[in-house]
């Protein structure tokens, strides 16, 4: 077991981390495809998963000043992506946001095709390495709770 202030804990993460940034960096590019950067992409999947945010809250919760944010809803707005419905938040004098379907199924297709890249270049690894991504793959969901 590693000592999570030793040595081995430092020399672990400078080994994961290039690997990591790398393989975020492959799968955002499969967003290309859509024509929608990878945050427009992060948004609507943070509306998506709370119907009737405001701007401002959001804003707050991707760490984003109030005015980028805007316009980042304005541009998912004007694609057909997202609506804004005043029934919707809880603070009824405010606009709460949603994801249309359309906004839905360009998540779901964005995340197929990462899904697929991913599957794509695991299935090229040895069996060993295989099942090494197998036994990881839940540490690394705890390393990002």
């Amino acid at each position: 077991m590693l000592d999570p202030t030793g040595n081995e804990s430092i020399d672990l993460a400078a080994q994961l981390r290039p690997a990591i940034l790398r393989l975020n960096r492959l799968l955002r590019r499969e967003t290309q495809a859509f024509g929608v950067s990878p945050l427009m992409v992060m948004l609507l999947s943070a509306i998506d998963k709370e119907p009737g945010i405001g701007v401002n809250d959001l804003a707050n919760r991707e760490n984003m000043r109030a005015a980028s944010m805007s316009n980042h809803v304005k541009q998912l707005e004007a694609a057909g992506y997202i609506q804004r419905d005043q029934t919707l938040h809880t603070d009824k004098r405010r606009v709460g946001l949603a994801v249309t379907p359309a906004g839905r199924k360009l998540v779901a297709e964005v995340r197929k095709r990462r899904t697929d890249w991913l599957a794509g270049r695991i299935a090229m690894l040895d069996p060993d390495d295989r099942a090494a991504l197998g036994r990881a793959a839940k540490a690394l969901q705890h390393l990002g709770e």
